[in-house]
């Protein structure tokens, strides 16, 4: 089984990288993609719905993967602590309205679903703890601006109850089910969007995706080779 590891930033990917001595392969339309080892590979697909959803369908067409999985940070509106992995059930994407017209917030058009659920997330959480990893599930809120505390996150929270904010892992799972090709997501906590952030807490981005890819590469690996 061929796996693809999708990344927003390079600053996401760059200890994977660095760790494994990974190879890159070519670089399209500004989207680098590297060889991790055999039958795994990643790329860095850019900030925001319209990169990430370009990039992930550049992937599939060009490496056929058979399962992909979106590693990243992301900010929180349940009280969790920084650095928590939470694994990722479903995701939606809070951007979208046509409620004008009738449909719910939220609705993506031409699917026409609200929802776009990941591939096994009970096992990939099983898979974690397995490792020694203490990790929560639920669902993912995606969409083209970097939130922070205000009224734009309460109405997110409010109108959705999701358990994360992002910007790319919803536009990567509405490719992937029109491709057929099973999504998954692991994610680091940066941040609470609903509450006041501990002062004693401090946010290292680079060693939350340190510790992050050393989680996420294991599982790519147990997918790769038909654990699941």
């Amino acid at each position: 089984m061929k796996i693809a590891l999708a990344y927003a930033m390079a600053g996401e990917i760059e200890s994977l990288l660095t760790a494994t001595g990974a190879k890159l392969l070519e670089t399209v339309h500004g989207v680098p993609f590297y060889e991790i080892e055999k039958d795994l590979i990643a790329y860095a697909g850019g900030i925001g719905k319209v990169n990430a959803a370009m990039a992930a369908q550049l992937c599939i067409d060009r490496y056929q993967p058979d399962w992909m999985i979106n590693a990243g940070v992301a900010g929180s509106f349940r009280d969790l602590p920084i650095g928590t992995v939470v694994v990722a059930e479903r995701f939606l994407q809070h951007d979208v309205d046509t409620s004008p017209i009738g449909d719910p917030v939220g609705l993506v058009s031409t699917i026409n679903t609200l929802h776009f659920s990941t591939a096994v997330p009970e096992k990939i959480a099983a898979f974690l703890e397995q490792q020694g990893v203490s990790c929560v599930t639920g669902d993912v809120a995606t969409g083209d601006a970097f939130l922070v505390r205000g009224d734009r996150a309460d109405w997110i929270a409010k109108t959705f109850s999701p358990t994360l904010c992002e910007m790319e892992g919803g536009a990567i799972a509405q490719v992937c089910m029109r491709c057929g090709v099973p999504f998954s997501a692991v994610k680091s906590v940066s941040d609470r969007l609903c509450m006041e952030n501990s002062p004693d807490e401090y946010f290292n981005f680079g060693e939350a995706m340190e510790h992050l890819n050393t989680l996420v590469l294991p599982l790519a690996r147990f997918l790769r080779d038909g654990d699941v």
